[in-house]
Parts: C-alpha cells; sequence; structure tokens
C-alpha cells in the first residue's frame, strides 16, 4: 500500500444534502466495555477511543456515529466531541423503537445529555427489524412522529433508520410517508456487500426517494473480513479482502458511505487503501469479482447459487422456525471461500438473536415432527427435500459450536 494517504472521497447523503465522507466511524467497537451506566471507564479505553476519533478526522473521516444500545460508546464520546469542531462535523446517534413514543423521546434527551451535544445531525430509529418495530416506528403518535418533534425543535436535523430486517420491511418503511412534505426517513441504514446482496431492491427503493444510504457493518458481518481465510485472499488478489469489499460498495453511486467499525486507529488502514482505486473501480473490480463467481458457481448447485432467493420459506413460514436460507447461506460461504469461522460466528447466534438476526438452527430437525413437515413445506423445491435436509445436517455438524450471543441489546 502507498505511503501516501489518498484524500477522502465524499458524496452527497440523499436529500438531506451533507457532504458524507465514504467511510464512517461507527461507535460500536472501539467504546471500552457494554455497561451502559458508564461505569469504570478507564484512562486507556478513553485514550483509545480518543486516538481512534483523531484517526478518523484526520483522515476526513468527520461523520461519527452511534447508538444508545452501544455500552459506554456514547458517554465517551461526550468527553471528547464538545472539545472538537462541531461545526465541520457529521454526528448520529439511534435510539430503538418503542411502544411508547414518550419513552423513546425520554431516550433521546438521556442520549443528547451523554453525547455533551445540543443537537445531532442524523437521528436514526434503531432496529425496524419486523412488523411489530416497523408498526411502533410508522403508527399515528408512533416514534416517528416523535423523531419529527425533536426535528422541529432544532435537536436533529433528519431522520432516517437502521434495519437488520427481510427487504420486504425495509421497503415499506422506505416508502413510508411523502418525502415532499418532510413526511418521510431521509436516510437508511442497512446490510448489503459482496456477500450478501438481498437487500439491493431496499437501495433501489431508497434511491428513488433520494434517500441517504448507509451500510452497516461491511468488514465484520460482510465476513469477518479482518481475519479473511487464505482462499478469500487469493481470491480477490490484489485487494486485500477488506479493500475489495469496500470497493464494490462504493463503485455502486447509489451507495454513499460505509462504516468502518474501528476498534483502534490502525482498523482504517485497509479501508482508505481503496480510496486509491475509486476512479478506476471497475477495472480492478472485473476480474476479482469474475474469479469470485466462477468459484462460487462451480461448486454450488445451480438452485441454490442465491439462497436468499431460491424459494426457500423464511423462518417464519419454516417448520420448527429454522431459518433455511441463512444457514445455506452460511453452509456455502464455509464449503466455497473457506470462511467457516464467520459461518460459525453467525449460525450460533440463531436462537439468540431475537429479531435482529432471528430464526433456529438446524437441530430443530430432530425435534417431533419437524423434519417431516419440513419436508412436505420444500416437496417442489428443485433441489428437492432430501438434499436439502442433508444440506442442514451437513450444516448444522459443520458450524454448531459453542453458542453467540449478541454484543448488545442492540447489535
Amino acid at each position: 500500500m502507498s505511503t501516501t494517504t489518498p484524500a477522502m472521497a465524499y458524496r452527497r447523503f440523499g436529500r438531506t444534502g451533507l457532504d458524507m465522507p465514504v467511510f464512517s466511524c461507527g461507535g460500536m467497537r472501539y467504546q471500552q466495555s457494554w455497561d451502559e451506566t458508564g461505569q469504570g471507564i478507564e484512562s486507556a479505553g478513553q485514550a483509545n477511543l480518543e486516538a481512534t476519533i483523531g484517526r478518523a478526522l484526520e483522515l476526513g473521516v468527520n461523520h461519527i456515529e452511534t447508538a444508545r444500545g452501544y455500552g459506554t460508546s456514547e458517554r465517551q464520546l461526550g468527553r471528547i466531541l464538545p472539545t472538537l469542531p462541531r461545526g465541520k462535523m457529521i454526528i448520529q446517534t439511534k435510539i430503538g423503537p418503542e411502544a411508547d413514543a414518550q419513552t423513546f423521546t425520554d431516550n433521546f434527551h438521556d442520549s443528547l445529555e451523554r453525547l455533551k451535544l445540543d443537537r445531532v445531525d442524523l437521528l436514526a430509529i434503531h432496529g425496524i427489524n419486523n412488523g411489530e418495530t416497523l408498526d411502533q416506528s410508522i403508527k399515528p403518535g408512533g416514534c416517528f412522529e416523535a423523531a419529527q418533534k425533536i426535528r422541529a425543535a432544532g435537536l436533529a436535523d433528519f431522520v432516517g433508520f437502521s434495519t437488520h430486517g427481510p427487504v420486504d420491511v425495509i421497503v415499506k418503511a422506505i416508502e413510508f410517508g411523502r418525502p415532499e412534505t418532510g413526511a418521510g426517513f431521509d436516510y437508511v441504514n442497512l446490510h448489503w456487500y459482496y456477500i450478501f446482496q438481498r437487500n439491493w431492491p431496499a437501495v433501489e427503493a431508497a434511491t428513488r426517494r433520494d434517500m441517504g444510504v448507509f451500510i452497516i457493518s461491511p468488514s465484520d458481518k460482510g465476513g469477518m473480513l479482518y481475519k479473511p481465510s487464505p482462499k478469500l485472499v487469493g481470491l480477490t488478489r490484489p485487494l486485500h479482502p477488506i479493500t475489495f469489499n469496500d470497493l464494490y460498495c462504493l463503485y455502486q453511486p447509489e451507495v454513499h458511505t460505509l462504516s468502518v467499525g474501528a476498534a483502534k486507529p490502525s482498523d482504517f488502514d485497509e479501508h482508505v487503501a481503496a480510496l486509491s482505486y475509486l476512479d478506476r473501480a471497475g477495472e480492478t473490480l472485473a476480474p476479482i469479482v469474475a474469479l469470485l463467481e466462477k468459484t462460487w458457481n462451480d461448486a454450488v448447485p445451480a438452485a441454490l447459487r442465491d439462497p436468499h432467493h431460491a424459494g426457500l420459506p423464511e423462518n417464519d413460514h419454516t417448520p420448527g422456525s429454522i431459518n433455511l436460507p441463512i444457514i445455506l447461506w452460511l453452509l456455502l460461504l464455509a464449503k466455497v471461500f473457506d470462511m467457516t469461522e464467520y459461518a460459525k460466528m453467525r449460525y450460533n447466534l440463531l436462537g439468540n438473536g431475537g429479531h435482529w438476526f432471528p430464526g433456529l438452527k438446524a437441530d430443530q430437525l430432530d425435534h417431533d415432527g419437524v423434519e417431516a413437515a419440513l419436508r412436505a413445506a420444500i416437496a417442489d423445491h428443485p433441489l428437492g427435500a432430501d438434499a436439502i435436509i442433508a444440506l442442514l445436517r451437513e450444516a448444522h455438524d459443520l458450524l454448531h459450536a459453542e453458542e453467540q450471543k449478541r454484543l448488545s441489546e442492540s447489535e
């Protein structure tokens, strides 16, 4: 990598008009702990956070984002943000939806106090992941209306939402309201990256509404790319897998910024390397993508090359709530790209992820009647019920390990 750091690139963040850096400084991993009370913040932990923020600003990454659920993150940021040039920064926090909108409002004011700021640029409803959280957000008198009142009071400039939900829920949230009158979300934080392209219709819907598009966790949920398998490293040469994935996302003009979940200052290095390739992204990506696709297609049956669009029922319509598309996707990532550690991490979160990562593992097949009911549900699938059942059992044998917990109550 060149010893000269490329200049940061910026993109218009949809109708907000904000000049957004293509990398954002995500606030989940540089905080000291997951204790929201903020007790016991040590000088070394605070120094690491401040050094990480300092490195971000040095690189031109002036978008600092966090969330109420990120442990000590807001409180630690509150020790440094008031000392920085506020007019040169874009600050975002995220507040989870509540059945009672007043609780949402109270939580926002508490977060503002933690941050030691008089306003934020971006306020997101954090975790519109299913029908219930969507309803809590957009119902009359719900959290969206509460957020708009916060905005009207001058405490937040723009209102968006974050999501780990299915495409139909995301699109419903995107299409809510009338943006020409201000009654709609201004931006969306969602997952989309090379190994997970299921949400592209939501990106397109957001683009039609001129919304800002923020990509969540492209390096962690996008494949634990900070610990890539040797096979993946070989397939993405000459780029590091992180740099490849960033460039792949940023090649799409619909994408405005990628979250860098930096735990320490050096975590930005592989990301900013992508900036050197932006003006020749297409020619750089083409041979890498071709090799990745050939490797995948040579190993995966045609009926499963996109498990998320393979006619498989979602977990809420599957006997035993088995998350078929996710389990088969994880198995294939492990078998084709040797991404076993990542696949194990995600697989063993099933059953513990709530609406952030729903569904259960394949061991549900051994519960009374589940396998027979599942066979009936997928009897017409082109691959055949026997083959799918065999793959589910293979996935459990390969991936089952110690159960995982979400990093926080707001993953």
